[in-house]
């Protein structure tokens, strides 16, 4: 007689060639859209469910997984997993993962071309010319600020940090100031040509500064209107790390009142909504959360998230797990 198979829900659309592989394993519920569930159709959906593929927004909390008691894994195909309560999922012996690292190099790509743009004012650039507004050349005209040679202020010095530090310092010739809760070896910060200061530091002598640390309650809101007034006039922000980190409404006055000069944000406070402000000023550039979409990336982050609940559901030893202790509890 024939085992039964682990029953999973897919989330979220992702694609084609990864449902079918996890069909060939699994009992496969799909919710192939792009429309997610809410929390409530997410919990029925659940029932007598073995493990789910999420992105990065559904909420897996306590009061979900005491409603889903036979669930055992929670794979998400972000890096990011604010939306994943793991101490509930560990103390509830339920196995949580994400997917580090195949997203680094795309999303530090985009994130140095999000600064740029927000640097040499390519959107308002773009806006201006689609508008007819461009009918003479002249020597101000959408004039922004130099990225080669200027200071690169890095909040946040995972692995996308050091890989917008890369870019920044060997391509462009920056100089690179970091702030991280903690310092990096001696040798990686000699390597990047990086150099650990305070954040008051770090906010007074960039003239880039990007953001990529991860969200949790002690980040929320790190920078604010106090955080803002510390910085250059000249100064852009860059942040792609999650909404809630930069207090947007914040943000929107002090971009609006010229208390630095420009902003580029990939990520919003209550997303996928952003704040009205934001969208009626010229100088920012903004982005719908797309830092990791390229074609090869999100394949791969589906992939990943695959392997995880695959191994999690069939006695193999999941490569990206966040809680690995559930998986040698008796």
């Amino acid at each position: 007689m024939t085992a039964s198979r682990p029953a999973i829900l897919i989330a979220r659309k992702i694609f084609p060639e990864v449902v079918e592989r996890l069909r060939t394993v699994f009992e496969v519920d799909a919710h192939l859209s792009d429309e997610p569930l809410d929390a409530l159709a997410l919990r029925a959906r659940l029932q007598g469910k073995a493990g789910v593929f999420v992105a990065g927004t559904e909420p897996i909390n306590a009061g979900l997984l005491a409603a889903c008691p036979g669930l055992r894994a929670v794979c998400s195909m972000a890096v990011g997993y604010n939306n994943i309560d793991v101490p509930a999922c560990t103390a509830a012996g339920v196995l949580a993962s994400n997917a580090p690292g195949v997203l680094t190099e795309t999303t530090a790509d985009f994130g140095f071309a999000l600064m740029m743009a927000t640097a040499r004012r390519i959107g308002e650039a773009e806006r201006y010319l689609r508008a007819g507004h461009w009918k003479h050349w002249g020597f101000d005209m959408m004039a922004g600020a130099d990225v080669h040679g200027s200071t690169l202020g890095v909040l946040g010095m995972g692995r996308i940090g050091q890989a917008i530090a890369r870019r920044g310092v060997h391509g462009f010739g920056m100089s690179l100031i970091y702030h991280n809760r903690s310092r990096l070896p001696e040798a990686d910060e000699q390597a990047l040509g990086a150099r650990w200061v305070d954040l008051p530091s770090l906010l007074r002598e960039a003239d880039h500064l990007v953001i990529v640390v991860p969200y949790s309650a002690s980040s929320h809101h790190l920078i604010g209107a106090a955080e803002l007034s510390q910085m250059k006039p000249t100064a852009t922000l860059t942040n792609i790390a999650r909404g809630g980190v930069v207090d947007d409404a914040a943000l929107a006055q002090a971009l609006a009142r010229r208390t630095i000069a420009a902003a580029g944000l990939d990520v919003f406070e209550g997303e996928p909504a952003v704040h009205p402000d934001l969208l009626t000023l010229s100088n920012v550039v903004l982005t719908p959360h797309i830092a990791s979409a390229s074609l090869p990336t999100r394949r791969a982050m589906c992939d990943l998230a695959a392997d995880n609940l695959i191994a999690a559901l069939t006695g193999g030893v999941p490569p990206t797990a966040l809680n690995p202790e559930v998986l040698t509890r008796a």
